[in-house]
């Protein structure tokens, strides 16, 4: 069996990019970390890193081992984290993944609640994910996933929340914001934001664009909402939006884009008998509404 302390190692010297300050992360001595390290090695068989000058290259070996800390290290945290609940009485937590960058305003009117049903449940939101919410799902690292875009896969459960429309953001002065509904070939000219996920992920580009062999002039990327949505009402660029998020919006309009996008947010979950505040937290969920 593997040993967690090798994985740690590489996790660190990933992390700061120097074996020094790996070994002063771990509270190790520099010497304890490579004899550590050469004992791996020599019951294995290979080499983790390579020196290159002053830094360190990981092998193919290496590369493996710490893919493989990025996935167990994390469980095994959380896991100290619920025994350690446990021992102090708590009844558990919940890790909750988002796969959705401007659903942050409606997860916070489920989160208090929530908090307020179960004080003694601690929550933890993450949007970063080492190798994707999926994975992240069905490698323990999350409990739950609120994605619009549900991939089944063996061991995981799907639940819809609500049901909603991606429309085309616009200024009111736009000259788009007089039309019904978008074509591919209005945006030619335009300057698109989304949130920074990858083109095969946005459905304003495999469902609308792609299949019509058109393209925006830009394309460009936010962070946030509220800047995205500054940028559009100044007129400077349109955006794929889900229409919820411009009940509010002052200076812009939603346009249909073509015969509609219609979206569901789900929360994914694994398939078998969940802890009670789990449950909890879906239906609450399910009875927020925007």
């Amino acid at each position: 069996m593997i040993d967690i302390q090798p994985l740690a190692i590489l996790r660190e010297i990933d992390r700061t990019g120097s074996l020094t300050q790996a070994a002063d992360k771990l509270c190790l001595s520099q010497s304890a970390v490579s004899h550590a390290i050469r004992r791996f090695e020599e019951r294995y068989g290979v080499k983790l890193w390579e020196r290159e000058g002053h830094k360190l290259r990981f092998t193919l070996a290496g590369e493996y081992l710490l893919g493989l800390a990025m996935r167990v290290l994390p469980q095994l945290e959380h896991g100290a984290t619920v025994l350690e609940d446990y021992a102090r009485g708590r009844r558990g937590s919940i890790r909750v993944g988002m796969e959705c960058h401007p659903c942050q305003d409606w997860l916070m009117r489920v989160v208090d609640p929530f908090l307020a049903q179960w004080p003694d449940v601690e929550l933890d939101v993450t949007t970063a994910f080492q190798f994707g919410g999926l994975a992240a799902l069905l490698g323990h690292e999350i409990d739950i996933l609120v994605t619009p875009d549900p991939v089944e896969r063996p061991g995981l459960e799907y639940r819809p929340v609500f049901n909603y429309e991606l429309v085309l953001a616009v200024a009111d002065t736009h000259p788009l914001a007089c039309k019904k509904q978008v074509d591919p070939q209005d945006l030619a000219n335009e300057t698109l934001i989304t949130y920074p996920v990858a083109r095969e992920r946005l459905d304003i580009y495999t469902r609308f664009l792609v299949p019509a062999h058109a393209l925006p002039r830009r394309h460009r990327t936010v962070e946030t909402t509220d800047l995205m949505l500054r940028l559009v009402a100044s007129g400077r660029a349109v955006s794929a939006t889900p229409d919820w998020l411009l009940r509010e919006a002052k200076g812009v309009k939603g346009v249909r884009i073509g015969e509609g996008i219609p979206k569901t947010i789900h929360l994914g979950h694994r398939t078998g008998k969940a802890p009670g505040y789990l449950d909890g937290f879906m239906q609450l969920a399910v009875n927020v509404q925007l």
